[in-house]
C-alpha cells in the first residue's frame, strides 16, 4: 500500500464520466495513500478531490463526507490488506506458528527491498481514530478482531490435528497480533525492520509450548506461596 499520493490523470471540471466505478476507485486509491502518509485529519478533501481529479460534486456522489470515504478505506483497502498480509497466509500455512512465522519473515524482507518503513495500515489508522469516532473504533476493531480469529482458528484446527495441546488459541492470536503492531509501530519510528525479526525470535521463545508449560509451573508456585501467606 503505497503512502504517497501518486500523480494520476486529471478530469476536467465538470466532464461527464462513463466510469463510475473507476472514479470511485481512483478517489479510493488517492484517499488510503494520503490517510497513510499524512493522516486522516491532514488530509483536505480538497487536496484528495485535486489528486483524483474530481469534481466535488463527482466525490460527494460516492462519499457524501469525509467520514464516509474514510470508513470505505477502512472496510475496503484496510480489511482487504490484513486479508492478503495476514489472514490469508495463515490459512495457507501448515501450522497457526508456521503462518506467523511467514508473515513476519515477508514483511520483514519486503521492508527491507523496499527501505523504509509507512508502518501497519491498520495500526496507522487506529492510533489516529480509535478514539475521534465511535463508528472509526468499531470498523477498526473489527479488523482487529478478524485478524485474531484467524490466527486462533488456525491454532484450533492444529489441536484437532494433536498439535499445540498447551497453547491458548486466543492468548497466542492476542500475542501474535500485539506482537506484530507494536514491531510495526517501533519499526516505524526507527525506520528499521530489523526490530521484526527481533519481535519473531521473543514471540517464538515466549509464546513456545514448552515456555508456557514452564509459566504455568511458575504460576502455580506463586499462588502456593500466596496461600501459605495468606494463612498467617
Amino acid at each position: 500500500m503505497s503512502a504517497e499520493i501518486t500523480a494520476r490523470p486529471k478530469v476536467r471540471p465538470g466532464k461527464r464520466t462513463n466510469d463510475p466505478e473507476g472514479l470511485r476507485k481512483r478517489v479510493l486509491d488517492v484517499a488510503e495513500a494520503s490517510f497513510q502518509a499524512r493522516g486522516y485529519h491532514a488530509s483536505s478533501l480538497g487536496d484528495l478531490m485535486a489528486a483524483a481529479g474530481v469534481t466535488g460534486g463527482a466525490l460527494h456522489h460516492h462519499f457524501p463526507t469525509k467520514k464516509a470515504l474514510a470508513l470505505a478505506v477502512i472496510e475496503e483497502r484496510v480489511a482487504a490488506a490484513v486479508e492478503a498480509t495476514w489472514i490469508a497466509p495463515v490459512h495457507a500455512a501448515g501450522s497457526a506458528r508456521e503462518g506467523v512465522r511467514n508473515v513476519f519473515e515477508a514483511v520483514a524482507a519486503e521492508l527491507e527491498q523496499q527501505g523504509f518503513v509507512r508502518g501497519c495500515p491498520l495500526n496507522n489508522l487506529a492510533h489516529e481514530l480509535s478514539l475521534a469516532d465511535a463508528d472509526f473504533r468499531a470498523a477498526l476493531a473489527s479488523i482487529f478482531s478478524a485478524w485474531r480469529q484467524a490466527i486462533a482458528d488456525k491454532v484450533r484446527a492444529d489441536q484437532q490435528a494433536g498439535r499445540e495441546q498447551d497453547t491458548d488459541p486466543q492468548r497466542f492470536a492476542a500475542l501474535a497480533v500485539a506482537t506484530y503492531s507494536g514491531a510495526m509501530s517501533i519499526a516505524k519510528t526507527a525506520q528499521d525492520s530489523g526490530v521484526l525479526r527481533d519481535c519473531l525470535n521473543a514471540l517464538e521463545q515466549g509464546a513456545s509450548p514448552a515456555s508456557s508449560s514452564k509459566g504455568e509451573a511458575v504460576a502455580k508456585r506463586r499462588r502456593r506461596v500466596l496461600r501459605q501467606y495468606k494463612a498467617f
